[in-house]
């Protein structure tokens, strides 16, 4: 495969995440569009019409002899697609989170290892240059750490019947907490031990045996723990519903959000606005020695960008052979916790990892 010829990519899902990552692969020129795949017609962003819409996924794998699947269809069909695809000859990008079981996690990255392809998962804020700075400067602080994280979303309309449609297999804390323990991951290199969770269903407009508001509590071989909090739908409140902030012994580093701004924005998902930055040193009068620095994040990638630099990432990762096996091991950690979460909420019992 030569370094100028554009990879030939099927995309599957055209859900939000899914049209977003088909105008990164129409405007990047390392990638040609061979098919778009979508159970139903949608209507495509500009550019994206030439191309039309299939059924199947299966057909476009077969006709198509794609060199990189793009999965952004519902979780629960993750896997199998995937591991369609790795068998068909494909590099895969699939949408978080991985699988719905860490079984299929495991079954899914077995499969990139045993065909020789790249795997890379859509954890979106890994591209971000205002989160690798948070990542960083947490680092510095040292542990053991507090993590304290929520997305909360108020919604309504189109927004919650997608909502609706994800809590149909996946409940919040597993789809959004994924990126956030992704995060802890990062900045932690600890084993997690334990964890537990908690949920209540708030509408009969969800199935009974699923949750609209869930909350995850993680312990870490060094002492760290953190806590990630999501809940969707019109009775969520706009209250604090974005906190992302991650203490040491040394200080913290937080993320502080403009006013106003709100929750079912996708934008609101990813931008930082500014890095707030506390040292907990003090002085010979007990006072801080110093006052917090502010890092402004203006001029940020919007969401757009993001995906834009995810499947940059792809296209590097394919071209110059990355090691990508510390990327796949960490996308099954976060996913095994969230999972974890979720069988607590439903026993009432804390799951040992």
């Amino acid at each position: 495969m030569s370094a100028e010829k554009p990879l030939r990519v099927v995309v599957a899902g055209l859900g939000n995440m899914g049209r977003s990552h088909a105008l990164a692969y129409h405007t990047n020129p390392g990638f040609e569009i061979a098919a778009l795949v979508n159970r139903s017609d949608v209507p495509l962003p500009e550019g994206l019409g030439r191309y039309g819409i299939r059924r199947s996924f299966e057909d476009a794998l077969r006709d198509e002899k794609p060199d990189v699947a793009a999965i952004a269809t519902y979780s629960d069909s993750h896997a199998d697609y995937a591991v369609r695809a790795f068998e068909a000859g494909c590099h895969v990008f699939v949408e978080k989170p991985l699988a719905t079981t860490v079984a299929d996690a495991r079954r899914v990255v077995d499969a990139a290892k045993a065909n020789g392809k790249k795997l890379v998962i859509g954890y979106i804020l890994r591209h971000h240059p205002s989160w690798i700075r948070l990542i960083a400067e947490a680092r510095k602080l040292g542990g053991p750490y507090v993590f304290r994280m929520n997305l909360n979303q108020q919604s309504s309309g189109h927004t919650w019947e997608t909502h609706k449609q994800l809590m149909q297999t996946t409940s919040p804390i597993v789809d959004c907490g994924v990126h956030y323990l992704d995060v802890m991951l990062q900045i932690t290199d600890a084993r997690p031990v334990e964890v537990r969770g908690m949920g209540v269903r708030l509408t009969d407009e969800v199935a009974p045996s699923m949750y609209n508001y869930g909350h995850l509590q993680v312990l870490f071989e060094d002492g760290s723990v953190g806590w990630y909090e999501a809940g969707w739908g019109p009775m969520i409140s706009e209250t604090a519903f974005f906190v992302k902030d991650v203490m040491s012994p040394k200080g913290c580093v937080s993320i502080v959000m403009k006013e106003g701004v709100k929750s079912d924005d996708i934008d609101t998902h990813t931008k930082t606005s500014t890095i707030r930055l506390h040292s907990a040193a003090t002085g010979p009068d007990g006072k801080f020695a110093r006052e917090d620095q502010l890092l402004s994040m203006e001029g940020e990638p919007g969401h757009q960008e993001l995906c834009d630099l995810e499947q940059a990432f792809l296209l590097k990762a394919i071209r110059e052979d990355i090691d990508l096996t510390r990327h796949m091991d960490d996308a099954v950690k976060s996913l095994a916790v969230c999972l974890a979460a979720d069988e607590s909420v439903r026993s009432g019992n804390a799951v040992k990892l």
